[in-house]
This record gives C-alpha cells, structure tokens and sequence, in this order.
C-alpha cells in the first residue's frame, strides 16, 4: 500500500503545498537571573532560576504529550540545555545540540543593562539599533545572527525533513527563525515579543514555502 504521506498524495494546504512540511516548535529557555534583571545575556552561561526551572518543567508537561515530536535540538548554553533536556526526558528522546542556535554574542556589553551599554557606547550603541549588520563591540550583528541560525535551520530541515523537532534556543536566534518564515524584514527583530518559555511554531516546506502558526504563546505557565 502507498504512503500517502511520502508520496505527497494528500489534500493541498491554502498554499498548495502536498508535501508535509518540517515543523519546528520553537521554545525560549526559562528564566535566569539576567533575564530577571534585563541584562544582555548572550554568550553568558547562567543557570536557571527556581521559577525557570518551573518554567521548564511547565513546558515539559506540555510538549512531553505530543507524539509527533521526533528530535529535540538546544543552543549550546546551559540555560537552553536544561530547558530542553526537561522536555526531552518526557518524550524519552536525547538532546542534539546545535552551536548554530547560540544567543547574540553582546560582546562588551554582556551583563549590562539597555541604559548602561547605551551610557557606555551612545554612538555605536545607536547604531546598532538602527542597523542589523553593525555588530557590539568585540560581538555579533543581528546580520550574522541571521546567517548562522539560517544555516542551522538549513541543516534540521535536511536531517528531520517532514518530522516535528523541538527546537530550544533564545530570543534572537528564535525571532529570526520567525522572520525567515514570514519572509519579513529586519524590524521585526524590534517589534516582536518573546516571553521567558514561550513557544512558537513555524514550518518549512521542501519547496521554499514556510508559515508561521503560533507565536509567543504562554498558555502552558498559567
């Protein structure tokens, strides 16, 4: 008997699309304790918190359900880590680590607060707000963000093409997965929202064809 589902011989989506697309449910790691003081936390390795562990474990019962998750991928940081081995350990699956999906690294201006970096470097500081290619100082530009979360995005669609993946990472590497499949420009870096644990869902079709279907969603913390 033929598999409708490799064959691609199923009802098209509003796209057209007949192929089953690669979907990534994409989750921020909980809460650490820069976030808790609204520090640049890039490159930085701090542990969760109580309330992130909470946090983790909420995110765990939720996703922990769902069978159709094939792999679960996490930034290198341990923040990241710990997020996704909570929900990894529901589903029984092992964490793969990609350092593709690493935070911005905020270089000098890791652990500062906005006004401290912004006192600290006026000019460059509003530069880089305006322009996503210039990078902090001794770190990374948002372009370059983009870039390598676009290859690491790349990579999970060659190797779980058609499959679910939980994807855990952080803010910039998830909203520039958004803005990749919206097909949206760099503004959205700056307008969009993620929350501590929040989950969005975006997927990618062999064809180029992507969509997002949930975004920032926190109804598994209340």
């Amino acid at each position: 008997m033929t598999n409708a589902t490799a064959t691609g011989d199923r009802s098209p989506t509003w796209q057209g699309q007949r192929v089953r697309p690669t979907r990534l449910l994409l989750l921020r790691h909980g809460q650490t304790e820069l976030s808790v003081q609204r520090r640049y936390s890039g490159r930085g390795n701090p542990e969760l918190t109580e309330l992130g562990r909470r946090q983790a474990a909420a995110a765990a019962t939720r996703l922990g359900a769902d069978p159709e998750i094939a792999a679960v991928v996490s930034s290198p940081l341990s923040r990241a880590q710990t997020t996704a081995r909570a929900v990894a350990d529901r589903l029984g699956l092992d964490v793969t680590v990609s350092d593709g999906l690493i935070e911005t690294d905020f270089g000098a201006w890791e652990g500062l607060t906005f006004t401290e970096a912004a006192e600290r470097d006026p000019e460059l500081h509003s530069r880089w707000l305006a322009d996503t290619g210039v990078p902090a100082p001794d770190g990374e530009s948002f372009a370059q963000v983009a870039e390598r979360v676009r290859l690491a995005k790349d990579s999970l669609l060659q190797r779980y093409s058609g499959q679910t993946v939980l994807v855990v990472s952080h803010v910039t590497p998830i909203k520039s997965l958004l803005r990749d499949a919206l097909g949206s420009g760099p503004e959205l870096l700056f307008r969009l929202h993620l929350d501590l644990a929040s989950l969005s869902i975006a997927e990618f079709f062999p064809d180029g064809g992507s969509v997002v279907r949930l975004v920032n969603d926190t109804g598994h913390l209340d």
